[in-house]
């Protein structure tokens, strides 16, 4: 999380718990002058008067290794995750024409589709480069579209088309740089969002069943790829939830779903199926997101995202380094940037799609169909929330099952907590929840920490040490909950720290050549920022359906969604179809669905700049632990 989400009442983020040890570590050491008196006393004025040093150079990376700080306010270290990065790589690599077909060649060697030659060398693939440039693709969040929507004064729908005529259009980034690159593809994270709906149900209700919700776990296998979540389970697609759990609550570990965030998955599924439909490494597919919030920045640098997790065995590249599956995330910000560093007008740019006849299919006919479908994914209704339905969704496939049922909303404490229930002849069937912003995820982590049992002599058994809970009561707050939706920011995604501020939103309308509009909101009145949160809400909640034409960024070849016609379509997603299509996916790339659809997560520890314990006093401690002594 960043300061930047501090405005008026809406002022809730968490400040560094403690000052960064990273420049201690960085400083170098100070070498002696020629000239120096070695028996000459150095005194302490001397020493404070020295050079300062150089600021030290922190990398994303860092922050994540790093147990030191209790938040990520990594806003600062953006310099390797940036609007630069981007045109740097484009102007850098020219872009890589998607190839047609693929043909064989002699000899064990095949001529592949893509600009790599792949020789079959004692059952191993071995690629060898023939050709430099990258194949480059993007992904867009439906709420960095209605941030822009709201600042242009236009739909949700003619943002999305705008993005998509800067990053492939002829009147974009295609038409500047050294080698005039742009981005083959442009996805909207809608499409995939609904593959990470239909799998987060799936695991929350086969980790509640009861013989999985009561199974033994492993030590130490907390946050591990191949466990089974506890009740309550916890959302995992926010990673600035996630690094604050890691690196400070590592007992909300096993509450967390282990399945990978759209952003996360539209990765994994990009450069799973190109670099194998295409025969190229992972590493010639640049994959950039842009995202409402800097801390899917921090998502994109984990280890846990890359190539490692996904790429065959017997897959030999020339660069044995893993890849990230997400190469670089900017915010609607700073795609605002992106395109005044190109002289370009985002609101000059055409309002409609791509036409279809300049469009590349996808190198899958069945994911292609998914990935671009003919009429365009709606953004969930106003009860589902901004930030992607992940409850609204698992508790409407528990209501499928039970038919006759209702749904109950309570709001709580304030407008963040709201609290859902199913009910069925008056009797509840499953309570969920939704905690947005850190001050309520605090009071949540909190409630879910252990009990402490009373060591005093002649104590009850069950006792709680922690105040404020009392042992023995038979409710216990948030562990009544079967799934919680978390996210880090109050509000919701569409107030990311990226998205376009009310303070900034005259600045940009003025660049874009707009005017003020008519009761536009004011940058010095009190809540200012909440009204404005309002109106990028109201651009997100009123994306409607719209059907495929010729214009559209679409393939006509066949249904949008390849329909199952089953029974098992909930809130407008056929979820045999979701499933046929990660079926799909995980055959044409020979890799288990449990390795492309879910992560894992781990406490943070890290001795880097603490005390470094001497032999004697390492000695002494394992002495003492095993009941010995000096």
């Amino acid at each position: 999380m960043s300061a930047i989400l501090s405005a008026d009442d809406l002022n809730d983020f968490i400040s560094p718990g403690v000052a960064c040890i990273k420049p201690i570590e960085t400083l170098p050491a100070k070498k002696p002058e020629d000239n120096s008196n070695p028996y000459e006393v150095t005194t302490e004025d001397q020493v404070t008067a020295s050079e300062p040093p150089p600021p030290a150079q922190i990398s994303l990376t860092d922050c994540l290794a790093c147990s030191g700080c209790v938040t990520s306010a990594e806003a600062v270290l953006v310099s390797l995750q940036s609007h630069t990065e981007v045109l740097t790589t484009l102007d850098t690599y020219p872009s890589l024409p998607p190839p047609v077909a693929a043909h064989n060649g002699t000899n064990g060697v095949t001529n592949g589709p893509g600009p790599y030659l792949t020789e079959t060398s004692n059952g191993v693939n071995v690629h060898h480069e023939i050709k430099e440039g990258k194949l480059f693709v993007a992904s867009v969040s439906p709420q960095v579209r209605a941030s822009l929507a709201a600042t242009l004064s236009v739909t949700e729908a003619e943002a999305g088309n705008m993005i998509a005529q800067l990053l492939s259009g002829p009147s974009g980034l295609k038409a500047g740089g050294t080698h005039g690159s742009h981005f083959t593809w442009v996805i909207d994270t809608n499409t995939v969002r609904e593959a990470c709906l239909v799998a987060g149900a799936d695991e929350v209700m086969t980790a509640l069943t009861p013989e999985t919700a009561h199974a033994p776990s492993t030590s130490g296998s907390e946050g591990a790829l191949d466990t089974t979540p506890k009740q309550p389970i916890l959302t995992s697609a926010c990673p600035g939830w996630i690094c604050y759990a890691e690196k400070t609550h590592p007992y909300v570990l096993p509450h967390l779903s282990r399945l990978k965030s759209p952003q996360a998955l539209t990765g994994t599924l990009i450069k799973s199926v190109l670099s194998q439909r295409y025969n190229i490494p992972p590493s010639q597919i640049w994959h950039l997101a842009i995202m409402p919030c800097f801390d899917k920045k921090l998502e994109a640098s984990r280890s846990e995202l890359t190539s490692d997790a996904w790429l065959p065995t017997d897959y030999d590249t020339p660069s044995q380094d893993p890849v990230r599956d997400v190469d670089c995330v900017i915010t609607a910000r700073e795609l605002l940037h992106l395109a005044a560093a190109r002289n370009i007008t985002i609101s000059s740019l055409p309002r409609v799609s791509l036409p279809a006849s300049q469009r590349i299919p996808f190198p899958d006919p069945k994911l292609d169909r998914f990935l671009f479908p003919s009429s365009r994914r709606k953004n969930h209704d106003t009860v589902a929330g901004p930030s992607g339905g992940y409850l609204y969704h698992i508790l409407k496939t528990y209501q499928a099952q039970h038919p006759g049922s209702s749904i109950s909303v309570t709001k709580g404490r304030n407008a963040d907590v709201v609290e859902y229930g199913l009910i069925q002849d008056s009797r509840p069937i499953i309570k969920m929840a939704r905690y947005y912003g850190f001050r309520n995820i605090q009071n949540l982590v909190r409630r879910l920490k252990p009990s402490k049992i009373s060591r005093m002599p002649g104590a009850k058994a069950g006792v709680s040490r922690r105040p404020g809970v009392a042992a023995g009561s038979g409710t216990d707050g948030p562990k009544e909950y079967a799934y919680v939706e978390v996210m880090a920011c109050p509000g919701g995604c569409t107030n990311g720290g990226g998205q376009i501020k009310v303070t900034e939103v005259e600045e940009v309308r003025a660049a874009e050549g707009l005017s003020r509009r008519s009761g536009e909101v004011g940058a010095s009145r009190p809540g200012q920022q909440k009204e404005w949160l309002g109106r990028v809400d109201e651009a997100y909640f009123s994306a409607e359906e719209e059907d495929g034409d010729s214009e559209m960024n679409g393939t006509d070849s066949g249904p949008s969604n390849e329909s199952s016609g089953g029974e098992d379509v909930v809130n407008g997603i056929d979820r045999a179809y979701i499933r046929n299509v990660i079926s799909h996916w995980a055959d044409i790339t020979g890799v288990d669905k449990q390795k492309l659809l879910y992560t894992s997560y781990r406490k943070v520890e890290s001795d880097v700049g603490k005390k470094k314990q001497s032999d004697v006093e390492r000695v002494a401690g394992l002495a003492s632990s095993i009941g010995g002594g000096w």
